[in-house]
């Protein structure tokens, strides 16, 4: 099935290999035969989370995001440890890190292709019930303030575009989903 759209690859070189980031530049036999050149970013996979209270709030973690110079509202996410790490497992340390809670439940709500056009990477987005307050104890690198906001005022920001970090727009929407089909 839709063996008319699939490229083989002939080779592949690594371009740059950093902490995060591996960039890969393939040459490709597309399909009707002629060959292209496909960089891309190789990465390990990530989770996020977004965690519901009782009262229909939502913890945010508001943070300045470098590669577009502006201080973001997003969930709790980070990338695994490796490419063998239960998605579910990096949710719940991040959670902890970021925002400082644990949650008696953890359902899996999507598995998110975030940059189809350049990058492998996948993140899974988990919603996390039953919260319990801990410390939050960020990377040495990270900079957070949390943010309790009701989901209905999240869905709105999403709507007039104030919230725009693409796992986060999605989480806000699944969940607002869900609590409307209840």
């Amino acid at each position: 099935m839709y063996e008319d759209l699939i490229e083989e690859k002939i080779s592949s070189e690594d371009i740059f290999d950093g902490v995060l980031l591996h960039v890969k530049r393939d040459y490709v036999k597309l399909p009707n035969g002629n060959k292209a050149v496909r960089e891309w970013i190789k990465h390990q996979g990530a989770s996020a989370v977004i965690p519901l209270l009782p009262n229909g709030n939502i913890i945010m973690v508001r943070q300045f995001r470098y590669p577009i110079g502006k201080v973001t509202l997003e969930i709790p996410a980070g990338k695994l440890d490796s490419v063998d790490e239960d998605p579910l497992v990096c949710a719940k340390r991040e959670l902890s890190e970021e925002a400082g809670y644990s949650a008696e439940k953890y359902t899996l709500l999507h598995k998110l292709a975030t940059t189809v056009g350049f990058s492998n990477e996948w993140i899974y987005i988990y919603l996390a019930d039953g919260l319990t307050k801990g410390k939050q104890h960020t990377d040495d690198d990270e900079f957070i303030n949390l943010v309790e906001i009701p989901l209905s005022e999240a869905v709105q920001l999403v709507n007039k575009g104030e919230i725009y970090d693409a796992k986060t727009v999605t989480a806000i929407l699944m969940v607002n989903n869900l609590q409307n089909n209840k």
